[in-house]
């Protein structure tokens, strides 16, 4: 009989057995759970209304203006307060990537729609800033975990099916504009808690319809910073300028409807047309990268959407919800591109990289929106629009930095 010997394994080998077994319970269906497609819609819903209670704002802006007394240059400081948390994601997706789970993507949920709907209850601007903040936080958290679970369900066509996630954002961003001006129009400011119910609702389903991610090493998943500073500085540069002008368009498109003495809902509505339609887009968007590669998609948006800011700034009556269908669809085709993009350039911590794509940009745009928010008084607000035009036009330019390994 031969002795016992025991088997001795390398550090390489073990963390290898680590990494299939991991491979493998990715692989594995949770039991109970849905198909992956009717998770994926479920993921899009949550996504609807965590980003519809997260951006209501622009739909109630000019009332809230009036009713804390407040002057128009103010819609930038708070659209600013609103979207500023957002540059927490890169944090956020590297803090999500090491925690695995869901449990960012539930709490991201609750925290934006409580949010939204204690702004019923905001009777001073300081109050509603720090409710803002508190809203914007929430969305940080639900962001980035949210996306690497949809990549993690995606099985081929990841542009269709980011974009198929990202409508539903889309969806709720611009729905929920209109419906809180209905709501504030027929209760008053004060009936906007009811827009907190159907998130709050939602958390009893997200944790069947969210994917139960893996926890990542340190070791193996650690950030390879060399090589990638370059890429995503030109990407940060340009989702940006993007973020900046999507920010200002819907803050500032009601906010001229009401000087020229249209009503809330009307100018609301504008909003909603713009981005509703621009689900087109998104769908559009990811499909075309998929077909022909991200770079002339994303210079096609940046010049796009400067060309068609001026019809909607310029016209007058119903064809300024025409002239807004074909704007909304220009802002939105680079959507899942951008994340995609972000994802690539960070494999190993793809939560990190749609923070630093979606978060990080957009809270840039935030910070960019304040400047331009002082160039609004109380009669012109034209100038607003030929500034975010100008440098739209700025950002296609970048899109030639980027390296040709992640423009496939």
């Amino acid at each position: 009989m031969k002795p016992y010997r025991r088997q001795v394994v390398s550090p390489e080998a073990r963390n290898s057995q680590r990494a299939q077994l991991a491979e493998h319970s990715r692989a594995e269906p949770e039991a109970g759970l849905a198909s992956d497609d009717a998770r994926l819609l479920g993921l899009a819903w949550a996504h609807l209304l965590n980003d519809g209670a997260a951006n209501y704002l622009p739909g109630v802006l000019p009332a809230i203006l009036v009713s804390l007394h407040q002057p128009l240059r103010m819609a930038g400081v708070l659209v600013a307060s609103l979207t500023i948390g957002q540059a927490l994601q890169p944090v956020v997706g590297w803090i999500a990537d090491r925690l695995g789970g869901r449990s960012l993507i539930m709490l991201g949920l609750f925290l934006s729609s409580l949010g939204g709907g204690l702004l019923a209850v905001a009777h001073s601007a300081w109050l509603l800033i720090i409710l803002l903040l508190f809203i914007g936080l929430g969305s940080s958290f639900f962001h980035p975990q949210a996306l690497a679970g949809v990549r993690n369900l995606s099985r081929g066509r990841q542009g269709l099916r980011t974009s198929i996630f990202l409508v539903g954002g889309e969806l709720g961003r611009g729905i929920w504009p209109t419906v809180a001006s209905l709501v504030a129009a027929n209760f008053g400011l004060r009936g906007l808690w009811i827009l907190a119910v159907p998130g709050l609702l939602t958390l009893l389903f997200l944790r069947r319809w969210a994917p139960n991610l893996p926890r990542r090493t340190r070791q193996k998943n650690k950030v390879q910073w060399s090589g990638s500073a370059r890429p995503m500085a030109v990407l940060i540069g340009y989702r940006s300028v993007r973020a900046l002008t999507t920010y200002g368009l819907v803050t500032f498109i009601p906010v001229m409807w009401h000087v020229r003495g249209g009503s809330l809902v009307a100018g609301a509505s504008i909003i909603t047309t713009m981005i509703v339609v621009g689900v087109l887009g998104n769908l559009w968007g990811g499909n075309l990268a998929d077909r022909v590669g991200r770079r002339p998609v994303l210079i096609v948006s940046a010049l796009a959407t400067s060309g068609f800011i001026f019809p909607v700034v310029y016209l007058r009556g119903p064809l300024v919800w025409v002239a807004s269908a074909p704007l909304g669809i220009a802002m939105f085709l680079t959507a899942s591109t951008t994340i995609l993009i972000g994802q690539d350039i960070f494999p190993e911590n793809r939560s990190m990289g749609s923070g630093m794509a979606l978060g990080l940009a957009n809270g840039m745009g935030a910070l960019l929106i304040l400047g331009v928010g002082f160039l609004v008084n109380s009669t012109d607000v034209i100038s607003v629009f030929w500034v975010l035009a100008a440098l739209g036009v700025v950002s296609a330019f970048t899109v030639t930095a980027f390296p040709k390994a992640i423009m496939r």
